[in-house]
């Protein structure tokens, strides 16, 4: 674990009490507990990362819009935790799956979503976003905490099948109070299941700050329960990563789960229906803004000569068009019938799914009559 249990409540210096590979300047930090974890990755790989995070930012900007707009009911912006969400997610095996709470547009990017699914739910078409099966991420989870089980649950299901495929469960810092993040710990560790915990803390769980449920670290719960942790720096992309593949190793070789806090910021507001203004201080914004996830892996590579303004053009014109379907696919989204509630509902059609489906055809018929 990160050897470090100072009380968290000074936002100012926070984050330096974590593992980081990169400071905010952009300086290559030696980190002997993460560098190994990261000997592979080259500038090219980092300028892939640069583009990911980039990508990722246009297409939560364009999320918020098309709320903004009417197109969809609601969108939970990641803006400021790129690093945790980008790094950590190319971390993953193609075999692992993830347990998500619904801020993980770039998990899911990670794991090859298409435009349409970072809307769909949100625009209310499916309950779910996307086909699980297909990306290796289950439905995104509103209930808080909740997913922490399903991953445990699936974690020891891989155990019985004995196979070497990793849990993965993603959290915020609100989620660590919840009954059941601790409930999924304790059989996590008990059964030394397969899998990693992966806690972003953005510091406001909506509107309580993370200084008012914990006086101390997050990542020094997980001991506790007899689960080695991270504290890394959240706006550390390579941190996030190298982080990221030490908890999977852990997880896959049988020594049971892991923990990761990966300590970031929410720039935005909770959702589209909350307005941080109310609860937030301004200064505290600005000092987050100076730790930008993308603007520091830009000037490691710019101070290194490893990015031109082609590159950041290319890469912008990626991000846009990225966007532009994305849009693209939420208009022109075709709302189902509300008779196909019942569609898909069981494998064989049966008497009582027919008596309900004709209740609610004359309910609905109610409307067009009056």
């Amino acid at each position: 674990m990160s050897p470090h249990t100072t009380p968290i409540v000074d936002s100012q210096n926070d984050l330096e009490l974590t593992e980081r590979v990169i400071a905010p300047d952009g300086t290559r930090v030696p980190n002997p507990q993460l560098d190994r974890w990261i000997d592979d990755i080259d500038f090219q790989a980092m300028r892939d990362l640069h583009r990911d995070m980039v990508v990722l930012r246009r297409i939560d900007s364009e999320g918020v819009a098309l709320q903004r707009q009417g197109q969809l009911g609601l969108w939970a912006p990641c803006n400021g935790q790129e690093a945790a969400q980008i790094g950590t997610g190319r971390a993953l095996a193609q075999k692992d799956f993830v347990f998500p709470s619904y801020r993980e547009t770039g998990v899911m990017y990670t794991r090859g979503a298409e435009p349409g699914d970072y809307v769909r739910m949100w625009r209310g078409e499916e309950g779910a976003a996307y086909d699980p099966a297909r990306l290796g991420i289950a439905p995104l989870q509103i209930i808080i905490g909740a997913q922490t089980l399903h991953a445990v649950g699936y974690g020891m299901g891989i155990l019985h099948d004995g196979t070497d495929e990793v849990a993965v469960t993603y959290f915020g810092d609100g989620a660590t109070s919840q009954g059941d993040v601790n409930e999924a710990m304790i059989f996590a560790s008990s059964y030394r299941a397969p899998v990693v915990f992966v806690c972003q803390n953005n510091h406001w769980a909506i509107s309580e700050p993370v200084g008012l449920q914990s006086q101390y670290p997050l990542a020094g719960r997980a001991p506790g329960f007899g689960i080695p942790s991270l504290r890394v720096d959240g706006n550390d992309v390579l941190a996030c990563m190298a982080a990221m593949r030490w908890a999977l190793d852990h997880a896959r070789s049988g020594k049971g789960p892991a923990y990761l806090e990966a300590v970031t910021y929410r720039m935005g507001p909770h959702t589209t229906a909350d307005d941080p203004k109310r609860y937030r201080d301004d200064a505290e914004l600005a000092l987050w803004r100076e730790r930008d996830p993308i603007a520091r892996l830009e000037a490691h590579l710019r101070a290194a000569g490893e990015l031109t303004d082609e590159h950041l053009e290319e890469v912008q014109q990626a991000a846009d068009d990225i966007a532009r379907e994305m849009r693209a696919a939420c208009i022109g989204m075709q709302t189902r019938p509300a008779l196909a509630v019942f569609d898909r509902v069981y494998a064989e059609p049966h008497s009582g799914l027919q008596r309900q489906r004709d209740e609610y055809a004359s309910y609905l018929a109610s409307f067009e009559e009056a």
